[in-house]
């Protein structure tokens, strides 16, 4: 199980059994994912399904007038698209690279396929829901309650803890404006205040170097709330459940590769 695991790179992939991962490995294709990139829009078709191995994508609640905010932040303990498993929806929010990393892409009818036959799979999917409806309903709590200095602390831990290491955040100053929901005149402020503070260390143009010690203090509670939350749904409600499903009928080969990205 922990070269299976090894293997994955997504969290909640890896915890499939064997036989249940079988059903999509096959249709798997590694992909970059590259700085800025949008996985998907709000309101257009879901042409694809990614479980990200590493790096950080931000969903983006945008409004008729044009203002953003996200709504969560996911990594490796998440996927994109999977409104797909509720039926051929239109995508909600806007899905948008922030840290590069890479993901494993499938179709949403190869994961439909696979969904049906494994009880395991069905679990995933609630898994994934309920945790990404943790994150967004106490963001909107967060948002509605603690100052925009202490959000913002809170956003950059969150990316900070999907990226592969190192201080250096690639983030503009219009990414964090999108982030907040707030005006660039207050994302300047904001940024220098935790400058003063140290929890900064620098803001040189797209990059934010952070002291993620003294970035912690300023955050919300908010934060450690809602990574202990997160965290629990991945990692022990995941396990529980998943194994606790009947496998599906299909022969599992002694090792199931996934398709690499084409070169």
């Amino acid at each position: 199980m922990m070269e299976h695991a090894t293997r994955v790179g997504n969290r909640l992939l890896a915890a499939l059994p064997p036989a249940d991962f079988a059903l999509l490995a096959p249709h798997l294709r590694k992909v970059p994912l590259q700085h800025d990139a949008v996985l998907v829009r709000s309101g257009d078709r879901i042409d694809h399904l990614y479980f990200p191995c590493s790096g950080a994508i931000a969903f983006i609640m945008e409004l008729p007038n044009g203002q953003t905010a996200a709504t969560a932040v996911i990594g490796n303990d998440g996927a994109v698209g999977l409104m797909t498993a509720l039926g051929p929806l239109r995508s909600p929010m806007t899905a948008v690279v922030r840290v590069a990393g890479t993901a494993l892409q499938i179709s949403p009818a190869r994961f439909q396929t696979a969904l049906e036959r494994s009880p395991a799979l069905r679990s995933l999917v609630q898994l994934l829901t309920r945790a990404l409806m943790t994150q967004i309903q106490h963001v909107a709590a967060c948002n509605a309650l603690h100052s925009v200095e202490a959000r913002l602390a809170r956003w950059l831990l969150h990316i900070h803890d999907r990226t592969d290491g190192g201080d250096v955040l690639p983030l503009t100053q219009e990414t964090l404006s999108e982030l907040l929901g707030v005006r660039r005149t207050t994302v300047t402020h904001v940024v220098g205040a935790l400058r003063t503070s140290r929890a900064l260390k620098s803001s040189r143009r797209g990059q934010l170097e952070i002291d993620r010690q003294r970035l912690e203090v300023v955050a919300c509670e908010c934060y450690k709330v809602m990574s202990r939350r997160i965290d629990r749904i991945v990692s022990q409600d995941a396990l529980r459940l998943l194994h606790a499903a009947p496998p599906p009928n299909v022969s599992l080969p002694p090792d199931v590769p996934f398709a690499k990205a084409d070169s």
